[in-house]
């Protein structure tokens, strides 16, 4: 028996026109009822049902049993796997009804599979070559017909046709994508958009408050969100706010089931108190898509570059230190308010002090780490000092090249 990756992948077997063909079947989601040409395929080992078309048209899925993968005929795992759910769903061909069970994978061609276990269980007659399927068995004719047990099968060609009409009249007719709205205050305000294209919507604080410096508030908005179904909401901080007065947003995200009062938390960064009034925009609503991915247990994790090496293991260098002389650092000495870079000498205070706190220099290095309680002055090396006692005794007003 061919393996169903191989059956679904190989050009050739595909073109094999007494192994499949492909027949109108009715699913009863739990919406709504879909109508997709399916394929019937002896080769295959499997019924199989695309995990992109469940969640699509909404067809329910539930935990397998046990997680299992699906090979290829080399013994190799195939990408439509692993299983980890599985779909029953009532299902009709012509006047044949049935309660299937499909598991769910990620098919690359097709939507629905009737493979072995479906042929298996209902042993209908097929004449391959006119395309007929009859179900005569005692099973269908006792359970599965109300009436005639003959439906007919379709061209793969016009059946794949249909089912792109479909699978397009179905992007069409989506729900609108607006958010809807719920006002918990009559004086509270819908949120709003500055512009045609901007991707978030204004909220604005149902009540007056004020954020504490380095502190933050619960800032209530006085409305509910519901955001279109396949997305959640992400609450963003105001650029102007941002950039005026250091106000950030902690905690953003908005489930799609969450019926609840919006509220915003805000963080004061800056030394001042913020003074919130009603009404005042304080945060963007921004609607993304949910990718609803399910999670299952691997014994190890593929190979990369990166491996476990952790946070900020990325984008970094080795710290390059550059040395200055003693003639060289002696000059800064005789130039009153200068920067070498790292070090900034007052002529008339007569003191070194560090420009850049956050730079490892030379000094660090030769007083083996930094010690906040020492002075700089005394962290300097002694050959600096002794260059420059050695050119004030002489009474030299210009150092000579070097």
């Amino acid at each position: 028996m061919r393996n169903l990756y191989a059956a679904l992948n190989n050009t050739e077997a595909l073109n094999n026109a007494n192994d499949h063909i492909m027949v109108t079947i009715r699913l009863h989601g739990t919406t709504r009822q879909i109508t997709i040409n399916a394929m019937i395929d002896s080769g295959a080992t499997e019924d199989f049902i695309n995990k992109a078309f469940c969640s699509k048209y909404n067809i329910r899925t539930t935990q397998a049993k046990a997680i299992r993968e699906v090979y290829l005929a080399e013994g190799r795992p195939s990408a439509m796997g692993p299983i980890t759910h599985i779909v029953k769903v009532p299902m009709d061909i012509g006047i044949h009804r049935e309660l299937a069970t499909f598991p769910v994978a990620q098919l690359p061609n097709h939507e629905v599979i009737l493979g072995m276990p479906w042929l298996k269980q209902h042993s209908p007659r097929i004449d391959w070559g006119q395309r007929m399927i009859t179900f005569e068995s005692e099973t269908c004719t006792t359970w599965c017909l109300k009436e005639s047990p003959t439906v007919y099968a379709i061209p793969e060609d016009e059946a794949r046709e249909e089912n792109l009409k479909v699978e397009f009249g179905a992007t069409r007719s989506k729900k609108d994508q607006r958010i809807q709205v719920r006002l918990l205050d009559p004086q509270a305000r819908i949120q709003t958009r500055r512009s045609a294209k901007a991707a978030g919507h204004d909220l604005y604080a149902n009540e007056e408050s004020t954020i504490l410096s380095r502190g933050q508030e619960v800032v209530p908005t006085g409305i509910s969100i519901t955001p279109p179904k396949g997305t959640y909401g992400r609450i963003a901080p105001r650029s102007g706010m941002a950039v005026k007065h250091q106000i950030a947003v902690n905690a953003g995200v908005i489930d799609s089931d969450y019926t609840g009062e919006i509220k915003v938390v805000l963080a004061n960064m800056s030394d001042q108190d913020y003074l919130m009034q009603k009404g005042d925009r304080i945060a963007q609503f921004i609607t993304e898509k949910i990718v609803e991915s399910d999670c299952y247990q691997v014994p190890k994790l593929g190979k990369t570059n990166r491996g476990r090496q952790g946070f900020g293991s990325t984008g970094t260098s080795k710290a390059q230190i550059c040395k200055i002389s003693a003639r060289a650092f002696g000059k800064f000495y005789r130039q009153p308010d200068t920067t070498t870079g790292i070090l900034k000498y007052n002529k008339k205070e007569g003191r070194i002090s560090l420009e850049s706190v956050n730079i490892s220099t030379e000094l660090a290095i030769k007083s083996g780490k930094y010690q906040e309680k020492r002075k700089l002055e005394e962290m300097v090396p002694q050959e600096y000092h002794g260059y420059l006692d050695v050119l004030e005794e002489e009474g030299k007003t210009q150092l000579p090249p070097h």
